[in-house]
């Protein structure tokens, strides 16, 4: 059994991207990452993708607007954002307050700056096979994991749990894509899905995103599989210095001694995804520099 380290790949690709923007004269990618709210986790996934930027020389600017912001004042802003030529990327953080749709914030950021590939056109864009647009960041680092670990899935059968715009959807039209390191045939299961282990033990590959901790149990996996971990979920415990501890979908204790391959939680799809923005980033200012 293989534990994939997600922070070593994401520090690969980092240093990548790092030596990239190096070579780049003139100005710099810029980031706009927009915090409505004072969401704890937001606050700490903001913080780290403001770091990561400045680590490999991405200029990030954080905009934390009032969590009383209407729906029409935060299309305002985006709508600033998208006309700003300095500005290459934008990221609303997820999850915005109730009062806001999130679907229609993720609609109004034009697609030419949707590094987070959630705009109806990125999404479709995936479905098409068309590269030119942006991949959600946690299927993009999925895929990029896979990849960099030895995981082809030419002809595997992937068994998807969740079925999120996010997530589950995405990563599972990747999956079906006709190219190299896709190829798979792919099951998506969700809560309604019928004898879910029986589906579940016939996956090459396993990919748990449906954010309920420790679903996924050794009766569910067949012998050899890779197992992908992306759920991240706070479970109390006064003994941390910051009251949780992380576990994914996956109890991994039980699973991981039948995988051939698996993600742990933390340290392994998570920092993928702020890699993935950061490379988002980097090729959404060299298409808008190419025009």
């Amino acid at each position: 059994m293989e534990i994939i380290d997600g922070n070593q790949i994401a520090a690969s690709i980092n240093r990548e991207l790092h030596a990239e923007v190096a070579s780049l004269t003139g100005r710099k990618p810029c980031l706009a990452l927009v915090r409505v709210g004072e969401d704890p986790a937001s606050v700490s996934y903001v913080k780290k993708k403001e770091k990561t930027a400045a680590e490999i020389g991405v200029t990030s600017r954080i905009i934390l607007p009032p969590i009383t912001i209407t729906q029409g004042e935060l299309f305002r802003l985006i709508d600033e954002l998208n006309e700003n030529s300095t500005v290459d990327g934008i990221l609303v953080q997820s999850p915005l307050p109730p009062h806001l749709d999130e679907v229609a914030v993720f609609r109004r950021v034009n697609p030419e700056k949707d590094v987070d590939g959630f705009n109806t056109v990125n999404l479709g864009k995936i479905a098409q096979e068309d590269s030119s647009g942006f991949v959600a960041c946690t299927p993009a680092g999925i895929m990029e994991l896979l990849a960099r670990s030895h995981v082809d899935l030419n002809g595997k059968h992937v068994v998807v749990l969740g079925r999120s715009l996010i997530v589950g959807k995405p990563i599972a039209l990747l999956a079906l894509q006709k190219k190299t390191g896709a190829n798979a045939t792919v099951t998506i299961c969700h809560s309604a899905t019928q004898n879910l282990p029986a589906i579940t033990r016939q996956a090459d590959v396993l990919i748990a995103a449906i954010g309920r901790p420790n679903f996924v149990t050794a009766t569910m996996i067949k012998p050899g599989a890779v197992v992908i971990d992306v759920g991240i979920n706070r479970l109390a415990d006064p003994s941390k210095k910051s009251g949780y501890r992380l576990t994914g979908d996956v109890n991994f204790s039980e699973v991981a001694p039948l995988c051939s391959k698996i993600t742990p939680v933390p340290g392994g799809v998570g920092p993928m995804t702020v890699a993935m923005l950061m490379q988002n980033t980097v090729k959404a200012f060299r298409l808008r520099s190419s025009r």
